[in-house]
């Protein structure tokens, strides 16, 4: 039986290998982010009464406000998925195949417990949690019928994200990209068809397309595009031939592989649980500082920005497998390279994203509603959110740089200094002194400060390894 094993990574061309790993994980990022901006599109052109267009903005106010409890979502999520797949790049590198085929095992598992607990308690306290991140009564109904489908759907998620990383980290870029291809174009078909129900004459005879479903539908359109991606992965990962299959004796949770990926997983875990946490209290602010209207509008900002964000995490994700097996195998060089290499195009990314938003901020920012007091409120957060885009390309190839090593606490107080130091403080004590440009303001000084911490971390470790003072072994 002969079996695959992603050697390539310790011996072939940084870029080509770059190249071959990133462009499709950039790819299928940019989908993920695209499908997101889909929902939001169709959802920010309901109308009151149920029909594409003279929508009042209060539909996708009410998708902004499920935003943290998503986030809560894709931290488990990111936890087991970016967890999994780092501790099997370096066992890979370090030729460790058994412990490699366990963690897939185990990633099947924690996915399915994890996903089913998050989804009953949630459920249970649904209204509750959806009035603290801000809800009113004219946002509620929104956020909680997409909240309900979503959470119903929450293992199909949970398992979906957890093994496209592992396709990814098992040499398999591009089969993950067209998983969440597959998940993009599904999602787009079928959002217009179950979100409304539009009517036609022909021949003098009334006709109806679409279930009319509203945001429900967006939200089982969701669900049922990650579900289709899902059972192919699940047919992909069974090949017999290749080295990390499903089979018997795998699955077994084995107490030092859960240390292992929640280790290493902790760092995208707490950024996104930060992120809920900030989240929480830009709603908040922005329903204090500008209502309703404030809300739909960083809403619509926080899909624009997410698109290039998702872009360079694409970036990340290519870079990881490659910095994970050459750190396992000791090729310094390589590492380094890659991570030069890296940085580079997440700079051609950001810069991009920095043009858009501070030149164009209307030619993406209309496209989501055609209420224009969210437009104009949108237009200037948009503006303000990007002023030092281009740091924060290096600050996120940074802290996904340590987690690729399995230096997991490094990469969590990155990442814990961002949210908590730098920007929940800010949001606390820039909005009463500029109103509601003070919540935008806090989002830029934040990646600032965030920056700063991020290079002299990079150049401490890069002494320590100079010095052959650092070790091998995931944290």
């Amino acid at each position: 039986m002969s079996q695959y094993i992603p050697t390539e990574l310790g011996t072939r061309n940084i870029r080509r290998l770059l190249f071959q790993y990133a462009v499709p994980a950039i790819i299928a990022m940019t989908a993920a982010s695209l499908y997101n901006i889909v929902d939001s599109i169709f959802i920010g052109h309901i109308g009151s009464d149920g029909s594409w267009g003279n929508s009042d903005g209060m539909a996708i106010s009410g998708l902004a406000l499920t935003f943290p409890l998503m986030n809560i979502s894709i931290a488990l999520g990111a936890m087991v998925g970016v967890g999994a797949s780092t501790v099997i790049s370096v066992r890979l590198g370090q030729k460790d195949y058994e412990t490699a085929q366990h963690v897939l095992g185990n990633t099947v598992i924690l996915n399915i417990v994890l996903g089913t607990i998050f989804m009953i308690a949630c459920l249970l306290f649904l209204d509750p949690i959806l009035a603290l991140f801000g809800a009113s009564e004219a946002t509620l109904p929104y956020a909680r019928d997409y909240m309900t489908v979503i959470l119903l759907g929450n293992v199909i998620s949970h398992s979906y994200f957890g093994l496209n990383a592992v396709l990814r980290a098992a040499g398999h870029p591009e089969k993950a990209m067209y998983c969440t291809i597959l998940t993009v174009v599904v999602n787009a078909i079928l959002d217009p068809l179950f979100i409304f129900n539009s009517q036609f004459t022909i021949h003098n005879s009334q006709v109806s397309l679409g279930f009319g479903w509203g945001i429900k539908g967006a939200a089982t359109a969701t669900i049922l595009s990650q579900l289709i991606s899902l059972i192919w992965q699940f047919k992909l990962l069974s090949n017999k031939n290749e080295m990390l299959h499903l089979h018997r004796g795998i699955y077994g949770l084995r107490p030092r592989i859960i240390r292992q990926i929640i280790a290493v997983g902790m760092s995208p875990f707490l950024m996104n649980l930060c992120a809920c946490l900030v989240v929480l209290i830009i709603n908040k602010s922005m329903k204090q500082y500008g209502g309703d209207t404030a809300i739909a509008a960083y809403g619509i900002v926080n899909r624009i920005v997410f698109l290039f964000i998702m872009m360079v995490m694409g970036l990340n994700q290519g870079m990881q497998p490659i910095v994970g097996y050459n750190w396992g195998a000791r090729q310094n060089d390589r590492v380094w390279q890659t991570l030069r290499l890296t940085i580079l195009c997440a700079e051609v990314v950001v810069i991009t994203g920095f043009i858009m938003g501070e030149f164009f901020p209307n030619t993406l920012t209309h496209l989501f509603t055609d209420n224009q007091p969210i437009i104009a409120m949108a237009d200037r957060g948009f503006r303000i959110d990007v002023m030092i885009f281009p740091l924060v390309g290096i600050q996120m190839v940074i802290g996904n740089f340590f987690q690729s090593i399995g230096h997991a606490g490094k990469s969590i107080f990155q990442s814990i200094t961002r949210q908590m130091l730098f920007l929940i403080p800010g949001l606390i004590l820039l909005p009463p002194h500029f109103g509601l440009d003070g919540v935008w303001l806090a989002i830029p000084l934040s990646d600032l400060l965030s920056f700063f911490v991020s290079i002299g971390m990079l150049w401490w470790l890069i002494n320590k390894v100079n010095h052959g003072k650092t070790h091998r072994s995931v944290e």
